[in-house]
């Protein structure tokens, strides 16, 4: 349907009333004078340390609380903080702060596990906190993000800005075909 459909001839459709004055509502947000609507970009809001970041929703499984037990895995790297079983499986816990060379997680009520969508490499990102899903518009993109202090930068790929809010998007794939992930090895 286009701008030049009238309202009043829908009245006996409510249901396409009621789409029509939805696509109307979100352009004029939007600020598309076409009526057409901007494509969206749906990722997960997280938190390392005071820093808020947004990775893309498809490569996320699930977001899971911090599981009571964990085992230890002798010989690995500090930041590999062991293995769990969720849910019948078995997933590497990797603190995500510590791996990328900026301190311990804090292990509170708020502390999530982010399991990885990646169909090679299982693993569970510990993060001080998920935010939950974060919905951005083309026009809100942009290749250049703040300086991190968690030391991320290398697996940033630009951020969406809302207001003063920025939220650099975390790459979780090349996080986890990276070197530095991939050697859990202690040396």
């Amino acid at each position: 349907m286009n701008n030049s459909v009238d309202l009043a001839d829908l009245v006996e459709s409510p249901f396409e009333l009621l789409r029509e004055i939805e696509r109307r509502s979100r352009a004029a947000v939007a600020g598309h004078a076409d009526g057409g609507l901007p494509s969206e970009w749906v990722g997960i809001g997280f938190r390392i340390g005071q820093e808020q970041f947004v990775a893309n929703r498809d490569q996320v499984r699930e977001v899971l609380m911090l599981p009571d037990a964990m085992t230890r895995v002798p010989g690995a790297k500090r930041w590999l903080l062991g293995i769990a079983n969720l849910r019948g499986h078995l997933l590497p816990l990797v603190d995500l702060k510590m791996l990328l060379g900026s301190g311990r997680t804090s292990l509170r009520r708020m502390t999530r596990v982010i399991s990885v969508n990646h169909r090679e490499i299982p693993a569970g990102l510990v993060v001080d906190e998920v935010i939950g899903f974060r919905r951005f518009t083309d026009n809100e993109h942009t290749e250049k993000w703040p300086e991190t202090a968690v030391r991320c930068d290398r697996f940033v790929s630009g951020s969406y800005r809302r207001g003063d809010d920025v939220w650099p998007i975390f790459e979780l794939y090349a996080l986890l075909e990276s070197n530095t992930f991939l050697q859990a090895s202690a040396e």
